[in-house]
């Protein structure tokens, strides 16, 4: 098994792509701590590790934060090893969908949600998936949506600009109801 591994803008972070499906349509999941991870026997192992401050499961990929100590010439090929293992062992990567967070907007909205919606997935999804990381829809209330970063996103020193220059201002051209986008953690 060959698995490649790829920067991302956030420097703490690595993207590591097994080759295969990790989540496939199943969407993703962001693990912000080992406890978190307890339905993910991949992200469980990859805490066990030591040195790794978040997982997040994609599409295809996995992305892995290190914590400030660890440095990635000793982790990388850890992370390597237990990707490895877990695939070749043919073990499932997550054990339940969970419960999706809830998103939160007046149903007389629901025209305008459609189209931030459809502008997420269409194209701010697949840049920052290409970074590593997601962008999930959490709400829109009087002119502002509301947005959780995830992945290699979810730190990353740029992730502001991006969402307040980037997602914002483009957001705001096709839907003119939209007046700001704000970060919210989970």
């Amino acid at each position: 098994m060959f698995i490649e591994t790829e920067g991302t803008p956030n420097p703490a972070t690595l993207k590591f792509l097994p080759g295969r499906e990790v989540m496939g349509s199943r969407g993703t999941a962001d693990f912000a701590s080992a406890e978190a991870a307890a339905r993910s026997p991949l992200a469980a192992r990859l805490f066990a590790l030591g040195g790794v401050a978040r997982v997040f499961l994609g599409g295809d990929f996995i992305t892995v934060t290190q914590t400030e100590e660890a440095e990635w010439y000793s982790l990388r090929p850890q992370v390597l090893g237990a990707i490895m293992d877990h695939f070749v062992a043919g073990l499932p990567v997550i054990e339940d969908a969970g419960d999706a967070e809830a998103e939160e907007y007046d149903a007389a909205d629901a025209e305008i949600v459609d189209q931030i919606k459809e502008l997420l997935d269409t194209r701010v999804r697949p840049a920052v998936a290409g970074d590593g990381g997601d962008i999930v829809f959490r709400g829109f209330r009087d002119g502002i949506v509301r947005l959780h970063l995830q992945g290699a996103c979810s730190g990353c020193p740029s992730s502001r600009a991006t969402l307040k220059h980037g997602v914002e201002n483009m957001l705001r051209h096709y839907v003119p109801e939209v007046v700001a986008v704000e970060q919210v953690e989970a």
